[in-house]
C-alpha cells in the first residue's frame, strides 16, 4: 500500500491543468492559477496566486519552506516571499525563521460554506451511529467540479496511506461517492465532466475509458448505489449511496470504506449496504424536516 501513497496524494491536491501565463514556468495541476478560468479583465491574477500560496499546504506539507511553496505553486522566490509575508501579517500563516505553516485563522475561509450547507450537522449522528452498527468509516462528500470534497466523516482506523478529514478532495472518476454524484448529472453535464477531466490510472485496478465509465455511471443511476474496488488505493474498497434533496435531485452523496482484506465484495453489498441505504434515508429525512433538503 505504501507504493500508491504519492499517486493517492496526487489525486487529493491536483486541480483541473491548464497552461500557465506566457513567459511564466508551469505551475502543478494542484495551483490555482493554473486551474483557473479564462483570464479576463475581471480577473485578479494576485489573488488566484495568493489562494495557490494557501493551497501549497496540506495533510503532509503542513510545514514547508520558502522554496517549497514557490515549487509547489511555480511562482518566483520574490512573489512566494511577498504572498507569504502578507499571509504572516494577515494572521493565516506563522513563519518560525525557517519554515511556514497555515494558523487556524485559515479555517475561516471554509467555515462560512459549511456553516451554510447545514449537511454535516444534521448527518453527523446518523453517520455515528452507522459506523457503530458497521464498525467502518463513513463520510459524506458533495461534487465541486471534477472532484468530491468531504463534509462529514466519521472514522474508525485509518486504513488508506493519505490522511482523510472535511475539506479532502479526491477525483470523481475512481471513487464510490463520486460515481454516486456523477449519475446525478444531467447527460450534457457527465459529457462535459468526461470530456474535460483529467482521468489518470491511480493504481493498476482504475477505470479510465470514458465510454466504460459512462457505462459505471449509468449503471450506478439504476442499481442506486456504486461499489469501487481499489481504484483509489489498493486495499481500499467503498460503497456509496446518493442523498437527495429538493425535488428529487442529488445532492451528495454518502459511503462506507473498508479494507479489501478484510470486507469481501460481496458482504460489501450484503451487510454494509442495507445500513448505509437506511442511514442515507434518515438523514434526507431530517433534511426535509429542517428545510434543507
Amino acid at each position: 500500500m505504501r507504493s500508491m501513497t504519492n499517486s493517492a496524494r496526487r489525486a487529493n491536491t491536483k486541480g483541473d491543468a491548464a497552461a500557465g501565463p506566457s513567459g511564466e514556468t508551469a505551475r502543478p495541476a494542484h495551483a490555482a492559477a493554473a486551474a483557473g478560468p479564462a483570464r479576463n479583465s475581471d480577473f485578479v491574477q494576485s489573488l488566484d496566486r495568493g489562494l495557490a500560496v494557501i493551497r501549497a499546504f496540506g495533510p503532509d506539507r503542513d510545514r514547508l519552506s520558502l522554496s517549497e511553496v514557490a515549487r509547489a505553486t511555480g511562482l518566483t522566490r520574490a512573489a512566494t516571499r511577498r504572498f507569504l509575508l502578507t499571509l504572516v501579517k494577515l494572521g493565516y500563516v506563522r513563519n518560525d525563521g525557517r519554515e511556514f505553516s497555515l494558523r487556524p485563522r485559515v479555517l475561516e475561509l471554509g467555515y462560512a460554506y459549511l456553516s451554510g450547507l447545514g449537511m454535516p450537522e444534521v448527518a453527523a449522528p446518523h453517520l455515528e451511529e452507522l459506523v457503530a452498527q458497521v464498525r467502518e468509516s463513513s463520510s459524506i462528500s458533495v461534487l465541486d467540479g471534477h472532484h468530491i470534497v468531504y463534509v462529514a466523516r466519521v472514522p474508525t482506523k485509518r486504513i488508506m496511506t493519505v490522511a482523510i478529514s472535511v475539506g479532502t478532495r479526491f477525483p470523481a472518476y475512481c471513487t464510490s461517492m463520486g460515481r454516486v454524484l456523477l449519475a446525478g448529472l444531467s447527460q450534457d453535464d457527465l459529457d462535459r465532466y468526461l470530456a474535460e477531466a483529467d482521468l489518470e490510472p491511480i493504481t493498476a485496478r482504475t477505470v479510465t475509458d470514458p465510454d466504460r465509465l459512462r457505462e459505471i455511471v449509468r449503471d450506478v443511476a439504476r442499481q442506486g448505489y456504486a461499489i469501487v474496488d481499489q481504484e483509489l488505493e489498493e486495499g481500499l474498497r467503498a460503497i456509496a449511496a446518493p442523498i437527495h434533496g429538493a425535488g428529487g435531485a442529488v445532492t451528495a452523496a454518502i459511503n462506507v470504506s473498508a479494507h479489501a482484506s478484510r470486507v469481501s465484495m460481496a458482504a460489501m453489498r450484503s451487510e454494509l449496504l442495507p445500513h448505509m441505504l437506511e442511514t442515507a434515508r434518515h438523514i434526507e429525512t431530517d433534511l426535509r424536516s429542517q428545510g434543507l433538503g
